[in-house]
Protein backbone atom coordinates (compact mmCIF):
# COMPACT_ATOMS: atom_id res chain seq x y z
CA UNK A 1 0.00 0.00 0.00
CA UNK A 2 1.24 3.61 -0.56
CA UNK A 3 2.67 5.75 1.73
CA UNK A 4 0.00 9.12 1.70
CA UNK A 5 1.71 12.21 3.64
CA UNK A 6 -2.22 13.31 3.79
CA UNK A 7 -3.08 10.45 6.32
CA UNK A 8 -0.74 11.73 8.85
CA UNK A 9 -1.81 15.54 9.09
CA UNK A 10 -4.25 15.23 11.66
CA UNK A 11 -2.17 16.59 14.61
CA UNK A 12 -4.71 14.28 17.45
CA UNK A 13 -3.05 15.45 20.68
CA UNK A 14 -1.79 12.52 22.65
CA UNK A 15 -4.71 11.92 25.35
CA UNK A 16 -3.77 10.55 28.52
CA UNK A 17 -0.68 10.91 31.51
CA UNK A 18 2.15 12.18 28.61
CA UNK A 19 4.37 11.97 31.79
CA UNK A 20 3.55 8.56 32.87
CA UNK A 21 3.45 7.15 28.92
CA UNK A 22 6.86 8.25 28.76
CA UNK A 23 8.46 7.00 31.61
CA UNK A 24 7.24 3.74 30.59
CA UNK A 25 8.36 3.65 27.47
CA UNK A 26 12.13 5.10 28.29
CA UNK A 27 12.12 2.46 31.27
CA UNK A 28 11.11 -0.17 28.24
CA UNK A 29 14.07 1.32 25.94
CA UNK A 30 16.08 0.97 28.85
CA UNK A 31 16.32 -2.69 29.13
CA UNK A 32 16.29 -2.94 25.34
CA UNK A 33 19.62 -1.35 26.10
CA UNK A 34 21.15 -3.36 28.42
CA UNK A 35 19.65 -6.52 25.96
CA UNK A 36 21.81 -4.22 23.23
CA UNK A 37 24.66 -5.19 25.53
CA UNK A 38 24.66 -8.78 26.91
CA UNK A 39 23.35 -9.94 23.50
CA UNK A 40 25.73 -8.02 21.20
CA UNK A 41 23.26 -6.75 19.29
CA UNK A 42 23.39 -4.11 16.80
CA UNK A 43 20.78 -1.41 15.93
CA UNK A 44 20.31 1.39 13.47
CA UNK A 45 17.69 4.05 14.00
CA UNK A 46 17.25 6.63 11.39
CA UNK A 47 15.10 9.94 11.74
CA UNK A 48 14.07 11.78 8.64
CA UNK A 49 11.71 14.20 8.05
CA UNK A 50 11.23 17.78 7.49
CA UNK A 51 12.95 20.72 9.72
CA UNK A 52 11.34 21.57 13.26
CA UNK A 53 9.40 18.17 12.74
CA UNK A 54 10.39 16.92 15.96
CA UNK A 55 13.34 14.76 15.24
CA UNK A 56 15.72 16.48 17.87
CA UNK A 57 13.18 16.30 20.85
CA UNK A 58 12.49 12.31 20.13
CA UNK A 59 16.41 11.66 20.07
CA UNK A 60 16.66 13.47 23.25
CA UNK A 61 13.92 11.71 24.80
CA UNK A 62 14.83 8.52 23.40
CA UNK A 63 18.26 8.35 24.75
CA UNK A 64 17.11 10.15 28.02
CA UNK A 65 18.12 6.69 29.85
CA UNK A 66 20.64 4.96 28.14
CA UNK A 67 24.15 4.74 28.71
CA UNK A 68 26.41 6.66 26.82
CA UNK A 69 28.94 4.41 26.16
CA UNK A 70 26.98 1.76 24.04
CA UNK A 71 25.31 4.26 21.94
CA UNK A 72 26.07 7.14 19.00
CA UNK A 73 24.04 9.82 17.78
CA UNK A 74 24.83 11.30 14.43
CA UNK A 75 24.12 14.52 13.24
CA UNK A 76 24.21 14.09 9.37
CA UNK A 77 24.86 17.33 7.25
CA UNK A 78 26.37 18.23 4.03
CA UNK A 79 29.57 15.96 3.03
CA UNK A 80 33.35 16.92 3.50
CA UNK A 81 35.41 17.17 0.16
CA UNK A 82 36.48 13.92 1.28
CA UNK A 83 33.42 12.14 1.51
CA UNK A 84 31.92 13.79 -2.03
CA UNK A 85 35.07 12.37 -3.61
CA UNK A 86 33.79 8.78 -2.61
CA UNK A 87 30.47 6.60 -3.03
CA UNK A 88 27.98 8.56 -0.90
CA UNK A 89 27.58 5.40 1.26
CA UNK A 90 31.13 5.34 2.06
CA UNK A 91 30.68 7.67 5.08
CA UNK A 92 28.04 6.08 6.61
CA UNK A 93 30.06 2.68 6.57
CA UNK A 94 32.38 4.11 8.98
CA UNK A 95 29.23 4.65 11.06
CA UNK A 96 27.48 1.04 10.89
CA UNK A 97 27.45 0.30 15.03
CA UNK A 98 29.36 -2.58 16.69
CA UNK A 99 28.28 -5.58 18.45
CA UNK A 100 26.23 -3.91 21.68
CA UNK A 101 25.79 -0.93 20.14
CA UNK A 102 23.10 1.61 18.96
CA UNK A 103 23.65 3.90 16.08
CA UNK A 104 20.82 6.66 15.92
CA UNK A 105 20.86 8.94 12.75
CA UNK A 106 19.41 12.38 12.45
CA UNK A 107 19.20 12.36 9.10
CA UNK A 108 20.93 9.74 7.07
CA UNK A 109 22.13 7.82 3.25
CA UNK A 110 18.61 9.24 2.72
CA UNK A 111 19.88 12.87 1.46
CA UNK A 112 21.06 11.02 -1.58
CA UNK A 113 17.56 11.47 -2.94
CA UNK A 114 15.99 14.20 -0.94
CA UNK A 115 18.35 17.39 -0.57
CA UNK A 116 20.82 15.77 -3.13
CA UNK A 117 18.09 15.49 -5.79
CA UNK A 118 16.49 18.66 -4.92
CA UNK A 119 19.07 21.15 -4.69
CA UNK A 120 20.75 19.03 -7.82
CA UNK A 121 24.20 18.09 -5.38
CA UNK A 122 23.51 14.70 -7.30
CA UNK A 123 22.68 13.88 -10.85
CA UNK A 124 19.69 12.71 -12.58
CA UNK A 125 21.65 9.34 -13.01
CA UNK A 126 23.05 9.20 -9.82
CA UNK A 127 19.85 9.83 -7.55
CA UNK A 128 18.22 7.43 -9.20
CA UNK A 129 20.73 4.85 -8.73
CA UNK A 130 20.87 5.17 -5.24
CA UNK A 131 17.44 4.13 -4.26
CA UNK A 132 18.91 0.06 -5.59
CA UNK A 133 22.39 0.75 -4.21
CA UNK A 134 20.45 2.12 -0.33
CA UNK A 135 18.52 -0.97 -0.63
CA UNK A 136 21.09 -3.29 -0.96
CA UNK A 137 23.19 -1.64 1.51
CA UNK A 138 20.44 -1.93 4.23
CA UNK A 139 19.88 -5.30 2.77
CA UNK A 140 23.81 -6.49 3.64
CA UNK A 141 23.17 -4.98 7.35
CA UNK A 142 19.94 -6.45 7.73
CA UNK A 143 21.39 -10.11 6.78
CA UNK A 144 24.50 -9.09 9.10
CA UNK A 145 22.68 -8.69 12.04
CA UNK A 146 21.62 -5.40 12.26
CA UNK A 147 17.88 -3.94 13.09
CA UNK A 148 16.82 -0.88 10.89
CA UNK A 149 14.05 1.41 12.21
CA UNK A 150 13.31 4.24 9.74
CA UNK A 151 11.00 6.79 11.08
CA UNK A 152 10.12 9.73 8.92
CA UNK A 153 8.03 12.36 11.18
CA UNK A 154 5.90 14.69 9.20
CA UNK A 155 4.43 18.22 9.72
CA UNK A 156 2.43 20.49 7.80
CA UNK A 157 3.56 23.69 6.22
CA UNK A 158 1.11 25.22 8.93
CA UNK A 159 2.71 23.79 11.42
CA UNK A 160 6.28 23.80 10.07
CA UNK A 161 5.88 27.40 9.71
CA UNK A 162 4.37 28.35 13.15
CA UNK A 163 7.66 26.25 15.34
CA UNK A 164 10.06 28.02 12.64
CA UNK A 165 8.79 31.43 14.07
CA UNK A 166 8.65 29.88 17.73
CA UNK A 167 12.17 29.41 17.48
CA UNK A 168 12.92 33.25 16.08
CA UNK A 169 11.09 34.55 18.97
CA UNK A 170 13.37 32.44 21.45
CA UNK A 171 16.47 33.64 22.20
CA UNK A 172 18.33 30.25 22.49
CA UNK A 173 16.66 28.74 20.26
CA UNK A 174 17.34 31.49 17.24
CA UNK A 175 20.27 29.10 16.44
CA UNK A 176 18.36 26.62 15.16
CA UNK A 177 17.18 28.21 12.11
CA UNK A 178 19.42 28.53 8.97
CA UNK A 179 18.75 29.99 5.86
CA UNK A 180 18.67 26.35 4.79
CA UNK A 181 15.43 26.23 6.61
CA UNK A 182 13.57 29.06 4.60
CA UNK A 183 15.28 27.13 1.12
CA UNK A 184 14.09 24.06 1.82
CA UNK A 185 10.15 26.11 2.82
CA UNK A 186 10.07 27.47 -0.56
CA UNK A 187 10.69 24.04 -2.38
CA UNK A 188 8.38 22.25 -0.42
CA UNK A 189 6.16 21.16 -3.45
CA UNK A 190 10.01 19.43 -4.59
CA UNK A 191 10.39 17.85 -1.49
CA UNK A 192 7.14 16.16 -1.48
CA UNK A 193 7.97 14.39 -4.80
CA UNK A 194 10.96 13.49 -3.86
CA UNK A 195 9.29 11.74 -0.56
CA UNK A 196 7.11 10.26 -2.21
CA UNK A 197 9.18 8.60 -4.59
CA UNK A 198 11.54 7.63 -1.54
CA UNK A 199 8.63 5.65 0.13
CA UNK A 200 7.88 3.99 -2.92
CA UNK A 201 11.23 3.03 -3.73
CA UNK A 202 12.85 2.11 -0.62
CA UNK A 203 10.22 0.74 1.78
CA UNK A 204 10.84 -3.26 1.78
CA UNK A 205 10.12 -5.65 4.03
CA UNK A 206 13.72 -5.56 5.50
CA UNK A 207 13.50 -1.78 6.27
CA UNK A 208 10.17 -0.09 6.33
CA UNK A 209 9.01 3.19 6.79
CA UNK A 210 7.59 4.19 10.11
CA UNK A 211 5.35 7.69 9.56
CA UNK A 212 4.69 10.04 12.41
CA UNK A 213 1.94 12.21 12.82
CA UNK A 214 4.53 15.19 14.41
CA UNK A 215 2.05 17.89 14.33
CA UNK A 216 1.61 17.33 17.97
CA UNK A 217 4.87 17.07 19.84
CA UNK A 218 4.04 15.02 22.80
CA UNK A 219 2.00 12.49 20.67
CA UNK A 220 4.92 12.27 17.74
CA UNK A 221 7.17 11.24 20.98
CA UNK A 222 5.49 8.58 22.21
CA UNK A 223 4.35 7.10 18.55
CA UNK A 224 8.41 7.16 18.03
CA UNK A 225 9.50 5.25 20.78
CA UNK A 226 6.82 3.23 20.91
CA UNK A 227 7.62 2.08 17.63
CA UNK A 228 11.25 2.00 17.85
CA UNK A 229 10.29 -0.35 21.40
CA UNK A 230 8.18 -2.47 19.85
CA UNK A 231 10.31 -3.44 16.40
CA UNK A 232 13.17 -3.94 19.02
CA UNK A 233 11.20 -6.18 21.17
CA UNK A 234 10.17 -8.09 17.88
CA UNK A 235 13.88 -8.68 16.94
CA UNK A 236 15.46 -9.45 20.98
CA UNK A 237 16.19 -12.01 22.52
CA UNK A 238 13.46 -12.56 25.22
CA UNK A 239 15.78 -14.48 27.79
CA UNK A 240 19.14 -13.17 28.87
CA UNK A 241 22.18 -15.97 28.26
CA UNK A 242 23.19 -17.91 30.72
CA UNK A 243 25.69 -16.97 33.11
CA UNK A 244 29.19 -19.09 32.40
CA UNK A 245 29.15 -21.82 35.00
CA UNK A 246 32.52 -22.10 35.83
CA UNK A 247 32.39 -18.11 36.34
CA UNK A 248 29.96 -18.16 38.57
CA UNK A 249 31.12 -21.08 40.84
CA UNK A 250 34.38 -18.49 41.25
CA UNK A 251 32.26 -15.22 41.35
CA UNK A 252 30.45 -16.89 44.73
CA UNK A 253 33.18 -18.44 46.13
CA UNK A 254 35.35 -14.97 45.93
CA UNK A 255 32.02 -13.08 47.70
CA UNK A 256 31.09 -16.17 50.25
CA UNK A 257 28.04 -15.95 48.20
CA UNK A 258 25.39 -19.37 47.88
CA UNK A 259 23.74 -19.73 44.37
CA UNK A 260 20.37 -18.28 44.91
CA UNK A 261 17.74 -21.56 44.32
Amino acid sequence: MAIDLSDYESGEAFYGDYAAALADVQKRLSRLQVAHMVCKQRSMILFEGWDAAGKGGAIQRLTMGWDPRHFHVWPISAPTEEERSRHFLWRFWQKIPGGGHIAIFDRSWYGRVLVERVEAYASEKLWRRAYDEINEFEAQQQADGVIIIKLFLHVTQKEQDKRLAARLDHPWKRWKVTPEDFRNRARRDDYLDAVKEMFRETDTRWASWKLIDGNNKKAARIAALTHIADVLERNMPAEPPALDPEFERYARAQLGSPKKP
